[in-house]
């Protein structure tokens, strides 16, 4: 198999983990990620996480307060090299956070490493989402 078919392999299995955290079940994200200090993660809503342990519990999160939703990749174009490849599209759906939905359509760029034969994301970067940040916002004045 080729370098790029087993980066559409490992992206369709990003995608479906983002999926699974949309209905609360963030499991699935943590072997998706390259179990590395250099990972980094930068999220709809902004910031930055860095590090395995710390991006996974950022997803995590949002899946404490996820009810549904679905997550696809349009235009998808990768960049394949032997131990590193690059993924950009526009992330479109919809994302329930905490009752509120989120209408998405963002620019992404993923990064992929290959580790130990297998092609684990480095890095994630989407950006922010409008209608991500009006629920942040709501939630924080109902906090």
């Amino acid at each position: 198999m080729s370098a790029k078919n087993e980066v559409l392999a490992a992206s369709a299995k990003f995608y479906e983990a983002l999926n699974r955290m949309a209905t609360g079940d963030a499991a699935p994200m943590a072997d998706i990620w390259s179990r590395s200090d250099d990972v980094s993660a930068q999220h709809p809503i902004g910031g930055r996480d860095e590090g395995y342990d710390t991006v996974v519990a950022s997803f995590a999160k949002v899946a404490e307060l996820a009810g549904g939703g679905e997550i696809r990749l349009l235009d998808q174009k990768i960049d394949a090299g032997s131990d590193m490849a690059v993924e950009t599209g526009v992330e479109t759906g919809t994302l329930v956070i905490a009752g509120h939905e989120a209408s998405l359509h963002q620019r992404v760029t993923n990064v992929y490493r290959r580790t130990d034969g297998d092609w684990k994301l480095a890095h994630h970067h989407t950006d922010l989402s409008d209608s991500m940040m009006e629920i942040l916002k709501l939630l924080n004045a109902a906090a």
